[in-house]
């Protein structure tokens, strides 16, 4: 294998990863309120996502810019449980009814979770020279597994909706509902989160 496609394949992995499930969790709440044939809005919004990912990977992978990682983990749980609360919102025909605001919050968003992936690149990095390359190639990597990740969740939607008749705001409500509870968890779970409202950590 190439080093290429190498970091393609880790890339992948990463965001597919069940054991780090906050990234398919966020993708999950943007297109909660999509079904497959909504597929050019979802392409929008995850092209929106991928801009802010794509730009703070790069610049913190690169080291341009630093910050607190135990801050960032703290962020990402809170992206997807307000991205979730804001698709109770939504009309019952996967409309937002401010689709400007939803694709700042996923560009915004998306700057943070790729601080996140970059915490996980420079690990496998090290002190490699030259990091153009990897730095691609990784981030393609994130795509294609992004890419699954939303053709999953948009499949399992239009099977409930459009097949067995569930009602779009219902099938919503329920999904987004879940994700939401799940970052919730996340957050009260967080060290840092803990520490700040004087919980005990275990």
């Amino acid at each position: 294998m190439s080093e290429f496609q190498a970091y393609l394949q880790l890339g992948f992995e990463h965001i597919t990863d069940p054991n780090g499930y906050d990234h398919i969790l966020f993708v999950v709440a943007l297109c909660a309120i999509y079904a497959f044939r909504d597929w050019k809005k979802v392409l929008i919004l995850i092209t929106a996502f991928t801009l802010g990912h794509s730009v703070t990977l790069a610049l913190a992978t690169l080291k341009l810019i630093t910050y607190s990682s135990d801050v960032i983990e703290l962020l990402i749980p809170i992206t997807i449980f307000i991205t979730a609360l804001s698709n109770f919102s939504e009309t019952n025909q996967g409309e937002a009814k401010s689709p400007k605001l939803r694709y700042i919050l996923a560009v915004s968003f998306g700057l943070i979770h790729g601080m996140g992936f970059s915490n996980y690149l420079r690990s496998l990095l090290g002190e490699q020279e030259s990091i153009v390359m990897p730095l691609f190639a990784f981030n393609l990597g994130l795509e294609l597994g992004q890419l699954l990740i939303v053709a999953i969740a948009l499949g399992i939607a239009s099977l409930f909706v459009e097949v067995l008749r569930v009602k779009r705001l219902t099938w919503n409500h329920l999904i987004s509902g879940i994700v939401a509870g799940m970052a919730l968890s996340l957050i009260l779970n967080n060290e840092l989160f803990r520490t700040m409202m004087g919980m005990s950590v275990e």
